[in-house]
């Protein structure tokens, strides 16, 4: 007997193995045991005896039921604002000028430096709070914000406690090589730090999932960024990389070809190292939030990742400075509306492809042996998740098979 059973739903299960558009199955039922996922199909094919087959049965009465969302990319731990940042951007002045004259990045380390880790955590609960609101059930939470050891390992230890305080699996990124720090004026010496002290002990204290570089002008550069992605390789510890944001600086092909899981942005990439990323099966992470936050104009190569093959993945980038966005479903929407992914794209863009992007094998997608991480919405068709703006329609949010409150 399974544990609970889902009943009369539209089940969008995002596989892509079927040839059938969102792997829709109409009139169908999820079972759920120990957890995971035991069965997915039409109810017609348990009809006969389904009364005697859960020990709970939820009747969905047609409403649309999805896997769980997945934000793979955001930066949820972090104190202080930056809306004088906003207004000096919407008088004219350019995000790099305002990051090599004191502010950006280095305006957040000033404040996350300063804040205790309990009022890092009630700051980054309420955003997570958001995004649970909305059927997020996994999170990537990167660092970034300290540069310096003690900093990098407060934040990603409250990245892990936001896991024990809510239904969500954290998913932790250690991203040092995010800006230059004041106390450094070599970045050359800043990334050999990085990779001798503080993403070593990091990693000893088993706080780092997967290792982030900023790879752009007012970043690092692709020779520095290297060293930071082969000393994670050499900890065991996948890959990924903040590329082509602001300027092609080749980051993108750099990541792919040492296997990188996911390269995030890429408004700069150019259309022919699509196919780098898909020969390495790297993720394309798109970011629209920081795209229309910081009103930028050249859009990613879409068309040209979708010829090549390669897996897109869609993100909130939440961050005080260039995506304060805590909405997975206006992050499909900008996906869709600016970026111009079809709706299927950008819904598989927040599941499926998300969890690849994490290295994720076991979410993402409704099948046997999956997690039961699920969400039902008032909603019958799988696109109402990504045109509307500003609605949410979740009724419920399942994670690892319980119904969360």
């Amino acid at each position: 007997m399974w544990d609970t059973l889902f009943i009369n739903a539209e089940v969008a299960t995002m596989r892509d193995d079927e040839g059938v558009p969102y792997g829709l199955i109409s009139d169908a039922a999820v079972a759920v045991e120990n957890g995971e996922i035991a069965w997915v199909g039409p109810v017609v094919d348990i009809a006969e005896n389904i009364a005697d087959l859960a020990r709970e049965i939820h009747d969905v009465e047609g409403d649309l039921l999805t896997p769980g969302l997945i934000d793979c990319h955001t930066h949820l731990v972090y104190a202080g604002e930056r809306s004088g940042e906003f207004e000096a951007r919407l008088l004219g002045e350019s995000y790099e000028s305002i990051a090599r004259d004191g502010g950006g990045i280095r305006a957040t380390v000033e404040a996350t430096r300063a804040a205790s880790a309990e009022d890092l955590f009630d700051a980054a609960v309420t955003r997570l709070d958001d995004l649970l609101s909305e059927g997020v059930t996994t999170v990537e939470v990167k660092s970034g914000y300290g540069l310096d050891s003690d900093t990098e390992m407060k934040m990603l230890h409250v990245a892990r406690a936001l896991e024990d305080e809510r239904y969500v699996r954290v998913r932790t990124t250690f991203l040092g090589a995010h800006a230059l720090p004041p106390e450094f004026d070599d970045a050359d010496a800043y990334i050999d730090h990085v990779c001798n002290d503080m993403l070593p002990a990091a990693h000893a204290a088993g706080l780092v999932d997967s290792v982030d570089g900023f790879c752009e002008t007012i970043g690092f550069s692709p020779a520095q960024i290297e060293k930071v992605l082969l000393k994670a390789k050499d900890l065991g510890l996948p890959v990924r990389l903040h590329a082509e944001q602001l300027s092609d600086q080749g980051g993108a092909k750099l990541a792919a070809q040492l296997g990188a899981l996911s390269v995030d942005h890429l408004e700069y990439l150019k259309p022919e190292d699509a196919a780098v990323l898909a020969e390495a099966g790297t993720v394309a992470t798109l970011l629209p939030g920081a795209f229309y936050y910081l009103r930028e104009t050249k859009l990613p190569p879409v068309q040209a990742l979708r010829d090549a093959g390669v897996d897109i993945a869609v993100a909130t980038d939440c961050n005080p400075g260039s995506s304060p966005m805590t909405s997975i479903l206006l992050a499909m929407n900008m996906a869709a509306t600016l970026f111009q992914l079809t709706a299927e794209e950008a819904l598989a863009g927040a599941t499926r492809n998300a969890a690849k992007a994490l290295g994720l094998d076991d979410t993402g997608e409704i099948r046997i042996g999956n997690r039961a991480d699920l969400c039902i919405w008032d909603a019958r068709r799988p696109s109402e998740l990504v045109a509307s703006i500003g609605q949410n329609p979740l009724l419920v949010r399942v994670f690892g098979g319980d119904i969360c409150p």
